[in-house]
């Protein structure tokens, strides 16, 4: 063999070890796949406490105390004197308190707060430095995963540091303000008891005896706590109506501030006037102008409101959700929740007086007659809001529940209204409503309530009509709730809403025409829908939300932009139902900046859904505007799903589709993974699917029939043989070992690429 041979021998061989080590390396190695959240973290479901009185009475998170710095009774008295110690301060002159004033919800009443150069406290503070943004209060900071305004503090102990510290502050140096604490005998004293070590007064120490005392910070008796434990009587009955109207789907204030909280771990555009980049100016690929959900604990205490001051009392603060936030003023981005609501002037007033009664002082700490040092403390001040608050908290509680008795059936009577006979009910009473035409809108606060309409001698079911101008039928927040046999009709939000409970049945209803969605369980654990009809909604017929084992069964939905969705839900199964005309038949979807993050064990089967073909007729600021028509099943950034045995036929976009979230939203402001990872679709039949794709998947250039996979997320396979029409054409199927699937998937990602 010639020289010239050997060597071209020998390149092929090289080439075509190197094809074989690629191809080990493309079967072996691990796919890059979505960040694993753990159970503990989903964030789904209930954290509604029982045994209780209501279902309004809520777990509070874990408290954010590093294992590191355990409370102690000598870190928090320290932290409390060292809080109200001008010390800290470079010149002597600032203390914490100075601009989170107790007697101002630990804020400082001023639009902006004042730092170095300041002369006075609270709202007459003048002179100096001009800060930036408006004073957070500390009251339940200690629950706080992100700190400031726009989250760049992720403890207690770290957080200390910028206000200590910076030119514009308090300006101390920490060196020299940790000699200053040695040569004072009380603090060598005080520290020595908190921190026994040779060398007990340190900055970490400061830090970590400041965060121990804020911790004490808690408030969680206030009306409305007494209220949510059972003392019914603690609320006003201005502040009963402001609460329904929190809680309603018109509002939507209990999506950003739940309960017990009244706060979230999420960053909001509300679009309050403001060249501030929030939270765009600490993460690079978060949305610019989004600030930290702040809470509304205390909040009667705390003007003026927002990141800066912008609103000087809580009315103009009502007003300005009420024309949809920044969205009236050309802001671009405003979140999702933030959709603007029609409201009285008596709405107006009711909703204020019940954040009123969200005010609890009774944690309040002792401001100190001195402090160690022997710096002047800051003195009292007067909050003219504290009259308001006695004003509108003005409801006088029995201490305690109504007495117990036994449970009782009771029944709406001629000229009374369903909500009369639900306001003399206590848990595990049965509510009956006659066949009959009733225009009111029903909310129910206790535990163990069922609540059945009596159908006619024709089988036809007593109908609640909101006649185009009330939010809600009906709005339930109490555990272990049954609803059967009503017909709900024209409201402007939802048939039936359900927030934050453990057991929800839901069954022998028809909704319809009832705004965004027909029935609406939200953060609810245990949750069943059955043998319901649900149609003429702008969101989801059937839907719900941040949930935890939900069925849903045996059911019609149609007429709508979705049939049946399933958002951020862990432990779903959808089966046996039928859903037809509407824009998309099944949603199984994560969506981002929710409370819950994932979407994860989910089963459909054995349903129905056809001819899902209808013009999607949601509001183009809704989320739900960007799914095309034409579509049977949807599993959009969802994980671990099963799809199996249903019959899927006359959808003209596609059949089954498994998208990833990045087709529809920015994938640099997603909290949530974003990849359809490790779903089953198998033993599906289909019929005619893909004869006429919407323009929004048809440009995408790719060819649609029954199956459709945008090739996004690893771990996804289809045993769907008499599938036609696919994309990709040749489907992973789970025969294929777990090599060959990755080698696949490299492939196709490759492919798509290459072809942009």
């Amino acid at each position: 063999m010639s020289t010239r041979k050997k060597w071209l021998y020998r390149i092929l061989g090289g080439i075509v070890g190197l094809l074989a080590v690629l191809l080990l390396i493309a079967g072996f190695a691990p796919v890059k796949m979505d960040p694993i959240v753990p159970p503990e973290q989903y964030g789904a479901g209930s954290s509604s406490v029982q045994p209780s009185y209501t279902g309004l009475l809520r777990e509070f998170p874990p408290e954010n105390a590093p294992a590191t710095n355990p409370t102690t009774p000598e870190k928090a008295e320290l932290g409390r004197l060292l809080f109200f110690d001008p010390i800290l301060s470079a010149n002597n002159d600032i203390a914490c308190a100075t601009c989170h004033h107790p007697d101002y919800g630990f804020s400082d009443g001023l639009v902006k707060a004042v730092g170095a150069g300041g002369i006075g406290v609270g709202p007459e503070r003048s002179g100096g430095i001009t800060l930036s943004r408006n004073t957070p209060t500390l009251w339940n900071v200690g629950y706080n995963k992100a700190l400031f305004w726009d989250g760049r503090g992720n403890s207690l102990e770290d957080q200390s540091t910028t206000p200590i510290t910076h030119a514009d502050e308090m300006a101390a140096n920490p060196a020299e303000l940790v000699a200053k604490l040695k040569g004072i005998p009380e603090y060598e004293r005080l520290f020595a008891a908190a921190f026994p070590s040779t060398d007990p007064i340190t900055m970490q120490n400061v830090q970590y005896a400041l965060a121990a005392f804020q911790r004490t910070l808690v408030s969680n008796n206030s009306p409305f706590d007494q209220y949510a434990a059972g003392q019914i009587d603690a609320l006003t009955a201005q502040q009963r109506r402001g609460l329904d109207l929190f809680r309603s789907g018109a509002t939507r204030c209990f999506e950003c501030h739940a309960a017990p909280t009244f706060a979230t771990e999420t960053f909001r555009v509300v679009g309050v006037p403001s060249d501030d980049l929030g939270r765009g100016g600490v993460v690079p690929d978060a949305a610019a102008g989004a600030f930290k959900v702040p809470t509304l604990r205390n909040i009667a205490l705390t003007a003026p409101y927002m990141h800066n001051g912008a609103f000087t009392t809580l009315e103009e603060v009502m007003e300005f959700y009420a024309e949809g936030g920044g969205r009236a003023h050309g802001f671009s981005g405003v979140d999702t929740f933030v959709q603007g609501f029609d409201f009285t002037d008596q709405e107006k007033a009711d909703m204020v007086a019940f954040l009123y009664a969200l005010t609890d002082e009774s944690g309040r700490p002792a401001v100190p007659a001195t402090v160690p040092s022997g710096l002047p403390v800051v003195p009292s001040l007067n909050n003219p809001a504290q009259a308001d608050i006695a004003l509108h908290n003005s409801a006088i509680s029995s201490g305690g529940q109504p007495g117990s008795r036994a449970p009782l059936t009771l029944t709406v009577g001629p000229g009374q209204s369903i909500q009369s006979v639900v306001d003399q009910a206590r848990p595990g009473d049965t509510i009956l409503v006659p066949y009959g035409l009733y225009h009111e809108r029903v909310v129910i606060d206790l535990n163990n309530i069922t609540l059945h309409g009596v159908p006619n001698a024709a089988g036809e079911y007593p109908i609640l009509d909101g006649q185009g101008r009330l939010p809600d039928g009906v709005v339930a927040s109490g555990n272990n709730f049954e609803i059967a046999y009503l017909h709900i009709r024209h409201y402007t939000s939802n048939g039936v809403l359900v927030e934050g409970v453990k057991g929800v049945h839901f069954h022998h209803l028809i909704t319809e025409d009832t705004g965004i969605y027909g029935v609406y369980p939200v953060q609810s654990t245990d949750v069943l829908i059955e043998f319901v009809s649900a149609s003429k909604v702008m969101d989801a017929a059937i839907y719900a939300g941040q949930c935890e084992n939900v069925i849903v069964r045996d059911s019609i939905a149609f007429d709508s932009v979705l049939g049946i969705e399933l958002e951020n839900t862990v432990n779903g199964e959808v089966y046996r139902n039928h859903t037809y005309n509407n824009s998309l038949g099944i949603f199984i979807v994560v969506l981002p900046n929710l409370t819950s993050k994932v979407s994860t064990q989910t089963k459909v089967y054995d349903n129905l859904t056809e001819n899902n073909n209808l013009a999607n007729f949601a509001r183009p600021d809704m989320t739900v505007s960007f799914v095309p028509p034409g579509l049977g099943i949807l599993l959009a950034g969802a994980d671990n799903a099963e799809v199996y045995n249903n019959t899927v036929r006359n959808n003209k976009t596609t059949g089954i589709a498994v998208f990833s979230l990045t087709a529809a939203f920015d994938p640099t402001e997603l909290d949530v993974g974003p990849n359809p990872e490790n779903n089953y679709i198998y033993n599906n039949q289909y019929e005619n699917n893909g004869y006429d794709p919407d323009p929004f998947v048809k440009n995408m250039g790719i060819p649609t029939g029954d199956i459709l996979w945008d090739v996004s997320g690893f771990g996804n396979v289809f045993d769907d043989p008499t599938a036609q029409g696919n994309f990709p054409p040749i489907l992973p199927k789970s025969s294929w070992p777990t090599p060959i699937q990755r080698i696949y998937f490299r492939l196709l990602n490759f492919v798509v690429s290459a072809v942009g």
